[in-house]
């Protein structure tokens, strides 16, 4: 089963579609709601629409799946993911600005171009226990020393500048 492919805002800057219309084995699954749900829904029968889902829904959710799908090219940081991993679910996203943070070149995970190669090759290569301790290196004390560090060459960068 492939994982929801947001737990928050169904919606174009998303880019549900491109999960939705790979050929893939399994069990899609989106959870979520929002504008493009009830388009996405018409357009794809066979995918399951979970709706809105919190707390110990939305934990199960994120453990039944086999990879978490995160086919967003403009979404930042992403949180979701780090939620992904914790559950043991590896990551398949393209390699944009947020899962190139989060997961980088190394991480539990595939990121690609090509989104199917990416679902099958984090299948492939999926191990829970990796995962989870990808997921534990970003505490929030971790996450406020990579900001503030990517914020000093920003400052040097301006001082330069004048």
């Amino acid at each position: 089963m492939a994982a929801p492919s947001d737990t928050g805002r169904v919606a174009v800057e998303k880019n549900i579609a491109a999960f939705l219309e790979l050929e893939t084995a399994g069990i899609k699954v989106v959870v979520g709601d929002g504008p493009q749900r009830r388009e996405l829904k018409v357009k794809f029968p066979d995918v399951f629409f979970a709706g809105e889902q919190h707390g110990e829904a939305l934990a199960r959710h994120f453990a039944a799946a086999d990879v978490f799908v995160f086919p967003s090219r403009t979404d930042t940081f992403g949180l979701v993911l780090l939620e992904a991993l914790a559950s043991g679910v590896p990551v398949a996203a393209y390699p944009v600005p947020g899962p190139l943070d989060v997961i980088g070149r190394d991480g539990p995970g595939c990121l690609n171009e090509d989104l199917g190669h990416a679902l099958v090759e984090a299948l492939r290569t999926s191990d829970p226990e990796h995962c989870r301790r990808h997921a534990l290196g970003y505490s929030w004390d971790r996450c406020v020393e990579l900001f503030t560090g990517y914020l000093a060459p920003i400052a040097q960068d301006t001082r330069e500048a004048a």
